[in-house]
Parts: C-alpha cells; sequence; structure tokens
C-alpha cells in the first residue's frame, strides 16, 4: 500500500511559491498583451480594406488552429533560425501565449461588436458623429456586456494554458513541480500538490465567471 508524504515535498514549498507567482506573471501578461493584439486583429477584420481584412483573417486561422505546444516549441526553437538571432525561453513562451490567446479574443471582440445592431452606427451618424466614435460612445459598451462571460472564460483557460511553457524550461508552477519531484522521487506527492495549487489559483475566477455570467442574464 503506497505511503503518502507530503511533508518531504512540502519542504520545498519556496519553489512552489516561486513556479505561482511566475504562473501568475504570464498569466496577466499574455492576457494583457492578447487583449492588445486581439483588438487589432479584430479591427483589422473588421476593416473595409481588403488587405487588412483578409491578412487577419490569415493570423485568426493560423493561431487558432495550431497547437499552443507546437507554436512555444516553434517560437522557441525554429523562429531564432528564421530571424538569426537567439531569444529567451521567457521571451519565447510569452510570445507564443500571447498570440495564442489573441486570436479567440479577437474572434470574442467581433462577435460582440457584430451583435450590436446596424442601426446604432446609423444612428451614432445620423447625429454627425464619425466612425470610431460610434464605436467608442455606442458600440464597445454594448458589445463588452455581450462579449464579457466569454472573455473572463478564455482567460481561465489561458491560465491553465501557461503550464505549457514549463516544456523550455519556464521555472513556471508545472516546472517547479517537476523540479521537486526530482529531487525528492515523489511524483505522487509533488504533483497533486501542484493540481491543489492550480485549482486554487482558478476555482476563485470560475465562481466570478458563473457570478457575472448569471448577472448578465438577470440584466436582459
Amino acid at each position: 500500500m503506497y505511503v503518502w508524504d507530503f511533508y518531504t515535498v512540502l519542504q520545498s514549498w519556496d519553489l512552489f511559491l516561486y513556479g505561482l507567482w511566475i504562473t501568475f506573471v504570464y498569466s496577466v501578461g499574455s492576457i494583457v498583451l492578447g487583449v492588445i493584439f486581439g483588438l487589432i486583429v479584430c479591427f483589422a477584420r473588421l476593416s473595409r480594406i481588403r488587405l487588412f481584412s483578409a491578412s487577419a483573417r490569415v493570423y485568426l486561422e493560423l493561431f487558432r488552429c495550431m497547437p499552443l505546444l507546437v507554436l512555444v516549441l516553434w517560437f522557441y526553437y525554429a523562429l531564432p533560425m528564421l530571424i538569426g538571432m537567439s531569444m529567451e525561453n521567457t521571451t519565447a513562451a510569452m510570445l507564443a501565449l500571447a498570440l495564442y490567446v489573441s486570436s479567440f479574443y479577437a474572434e470574442i471582440f467581433r462577435g460582440g461588436i457584430k451583435a450590436i445592431d446596424t442601426g446604432q452606427f446609423e444612428a451614432g451618424a445620423a447625429i454627425a458623429m464619425s466612425h470610431a466614435q460610434v464605436m467608442r460612445r455606442i458600440i464597445l459598451p454594448q458589445a463588452a456586456k455581450k462579449m464579457l462571460p466569454a472573455f473572463i472564460n478564455q482567460s481561465i483557460i489561458q491560465v491553465k494554458n501557461t503550464s505549457l511553457a514549463s516544456v523550455i524550461a519556464v521555472a513556471d508552477l508545472s516546472y517547479m513541480g517537476a523540479v521537486v519531484n526530482g529531487e525528492t522521487y515523489r511524483p505522487l506527492e509533488s504533483y497533486t500538490f501542484v493540481a491543489f495549487m492550480y485549482f486554487l489559483l482558478l476555482f476563485p475566477l470560475t465562481q466570478f465567471a458563473d457570478r457575472v455570467e448569471k448577472k448578465l442574464r438577470q440584466s436582459d
């Protein structure tokens, strides 16, 4: 019968906390960058300029159809060969994570904007508002309400996706679990504790997402 021994594993609690901090940094950093890139791609996709809309569509299909693990490895091993310069594993991981999630954010933003009746644009134009003013003052505030649940859920998924950065030795929570396992030879306890820490990180976020979605439904 297997004898659990969390005491040995938890002697390396500082490694777990550091990994949790790195996971938090990569989650927030990739989400912020993903929002920025996603908005750019979203508006390019909605543009009437064919070059912009076509380029944005290629971008979306490329990153949405590519496994994130492959992207992380490609940005770390292949991209430096193309650009002729080395890339830190931390930079490669952040770039891959941000570009990947931006493709999903872009479609969430576009779906929220397209859900608003076109009459809103006409009403804004009728009172001499520019397209940008209509978008900023009328469309986006309404679209934000529609896209918020999907945005929160995608962000929760993104937090879990950061664990893939460990394959290129980024010292996140998953990587630190492997480090502790290598030191203690207690894989069951090491990875169980890693899973528990992910649960503590993500459970409040999932509850928050459910509450937001419920409130939005009630306000409709």
